[in-house]
């Protein structure tokens, strides 16, 4: 994978810059616009590592490894090997290259420039429905995560702590970067110490000894999520988290935070694809790694299944899901990791309004979906190590296989086992963070798009940042209520490569309108592709998991509470209206692209090249 990606990245991501045209003569929106609070020029490194914190969030762990235990690892593999370089990096580079011709708008502003408002309006409602379900999931991942792993909880709490001052460091005493790096970055990795030394969890529960508990009983207000308060405690302080931090000028935690981040996830995912080399070829793995379960010597031999059939009903979760076909549901269940409809929302909201350079946008724009889909290989490797299929399923799968088994695959290169996994726990919690209250700043931007202006008092209610943050932190935690993980993370996979579909569309209608000698089937190809993969698997998880399932008790246990009835209900309707809206975009944009292929007009959006 390693060599499939550098290859793509050398040969086909300089093919697209140049069918883009990139040009650093060109100012920047972050330039032109440059304003303190949205835009605002970044270092290549540090933009690299806001982007990257913020698309690689908990869906290219979870993802992988729900996909290896249900259908085998081969399948997955070979679906991020060859859908990343060619489908999901092709994506986020058009996305972020499109934004900087339309100076730094997001997507649905891009395809209402040449569709009109209609089209605007349906695809920004579709992405502010996505960017909800992205609150909700990661929300849920980051509960789960904190609630096993108390030390991560005060590692996180230190890291965010530490971006802030960072952020005060850089941006208003000017004070030099690079011993700020040293410094902060060198603080962040001592922060793991020190949260195995002082766990912390909120409400009482099952923890490990010396743990700090907040409360000594769970407030009224505070919900079960997975049959633990505790989950539901962190989902509350996350949301708040993600509303506060959605509405700070981006210089005060959210390019310093995620460039610190990134200074973990490349230790998390570059560490542990060399101690799988290092291990395999020399070291083999520490004697204290051991299996959690059955405390037998783990090693780095494969143990999960390469192939459980077309309905995963010989893998170990055969018994705890829904029948599973791999054709459309593997295509939905591993979305980030290979292509993500996310992923244009953050090319096009935060990150074309922070870029340098035009160049940059190779790096950040196709090498950073690459590096995703490296963190992709480091959750297969670690669930093919340890192949623990929690008795819970579902997100019960992400901490045990990959905090679990990447601190043992980390053994490798001598780091002990105790400190090798809250490590890896933390690395999984700091995409989370990034990635939750991205969402939460991005789906601001949808909705303050959709408003526009102003004009009326429930306008200007909706356009205000304290509101619309509350309203969109408020609905996340409402689809929480039913607790059924595997439907919500479905749905969630289905909108997002459904988005993945309308982003590609939107470049693919934006290169129609600049010439009509530009070739479409770099995006058009996975556009239709990925447009009829999500409509059926949306479609059978709205039929057969959500309605037959939960609501009529016939493929599943039905829901036996209101508030779980009414959370099915409401994504029910989701499903129905992100497949309407989807599917009338496509048709605006197909006539579109057959008017501008035809007549040969449209908008070249600032560019001066017409070379294919």
């Amino acid at each position: 994978m390693l060599v499939t990606f550098s290859v793509s990245y050398v040969a086909y991501g300089r093919y697209l810059s140049q069918f883009v045209g990139l040009d650093d003569s060109r100012e920047t929106p972050a330039h032109k616009y440059q304003d303190g609070q949205e835009y605002v020029p970044a270092k290549k490194p540090v933009l690299l590592g806001h982007h990257y914190s913020s698309i690689a969030g908990g869906a290219p762990v979870v993802g992988p490894i729900t996909a290896a235990l249900v259908w085998g690892w081969v399948p997955a593999v070979l679906w991020v090997a060859i859908g990343n370089p060619l489908l999901g990096a092709v994506h986020d580079f058009v996305s972020l290259s499109s934004s900087l011709r339309h100076e730094g708008k997001s997507i649905g502003y891009i395809i209402g420039e040449y569709v009109g408002e209609r089209g605007k309006d349906m695809l920004l409602w579709f992405a502010f429905l996505l960017t909800i379900l992205v609150v909700a999931v990661f929300a849920l991942v980051i509960g789960v995560v904190l609630n096993a792993y108390p030390s991560a909880a005060t590692a996180s709490l230190l890291y965010v702590t530490l971006a802030f001052v960072f952020g005060v460091w850089l941006y208003q005493l000017n004070l030099p970067f690079s011993v700020g790096t040293i410094v902060f970055v060198g603080g962040v990795f001592a922060s793991v110490w020190v949260g195995i030394q002082y766990p912390l969890a909120i409400v009482p529960g099952d923890y490990p000894a010396g743990t700090t508990v907040l409360f000594e009983s769970t407030p009224f207000f505070v919900p079960s999520l997975l049959e633990s308060a505790n989950i539901g405690a962190w989902v509350l302080v996350m949301l708040v988290y993600g509303g506060a931090a959605s509405v700070l000028p981006v210089w005060m935690l959210l390019q310093p935070r995620d460039y610190l981040s990134s200074f973990l996830l490349y230790a998390g995912v570059g560490g542990s694809l060399l101690a799988v080399i290092v291990g395999t070829l020399i070291t083999g793995m520490g004697t204290d790694a051991v299996h959690p379960e059955t405390g037998a010597q783990l090693t780095l031999d494969i143990t999960t299944g390469a192939w459980y059939g077309f309905l995963g009903q010989g893998g170990p979760l055969a018994e705890m899901l829904p029948l599973m076909p791999l054709f459309p549901l593997l295509f939905l269940t591993i979305a980030c990791g290979t292509i993500s409809g996310f992923h244009s929302l953050v090319s096009s909201g935060t990150t074309a309004k922070q870029l340098n350079k035009e160049t940059d946008a190779r790096l950040i724009g196709y090498g950073g979906m690459l590096a995703e889909g490296l963190l992709a290989a480091v959750a297969l490797c670690a669930v093919t190590v340890v192949a623990i299929p929690a008795s819970s399923g579902g997100i019960g799968l992400a901490l045990p296989n990959f905090a679990t088994g990447g601190g043992a695959i980390l053994t490798a290169l001598g780091i002990p086992f105790e400190y090798a996994a809250p490590f890896m726990a933390l690395v999984l919690a700091s995409f989370l963070l990034t990635s939750m209250d991205t969402a939460v700043r991005l789906g601001r931007y949808m909705l303050e798009e959709i408003v526009g202006t102003p004009e009326t008092p429930v306008e200007e209610y909706a356009a205000n940042r304290y509101v619309n943050t509350s309203i969109i932190a408020l609905v996340a935690f409402f689809l929480l209520g039913s607790g059924r993980w595997e439907d919500l993370w479905t749905l969630f996979g289905g909108a997002n490569q459904l988005l993945a579909s309308l982003a590609l569309l939107t470049g693919t209608v934006w290169l129609a309108n600049w010439s009509e000698s530009k070739q479409l089937i770099s995006t058009g190809g996975p556009m239709a592709l990925m447009g009829f993969i999500t409509v059926i698997g949306l479609t059978w998880t709205g039929l057969y998991q959500i309605l037959g399932g939960r609501l009529l008790g016939i493929t599943a246990d039905a829901e036996t509470t209101l508030l779980g009835q009414a959370s099915a209900v409401v994504q029910i309707a989701i499903i129905a209206v992100l497949i309407g809206l989807a599917l009338s975009l496509f048709k605006i944009g197909y006539d579109n692209m057959r008017t501008a292929r035809r007549t040969g007009g449209g908008v070249a959006a600032d560019v001066t090249s017409d070379d294919d």
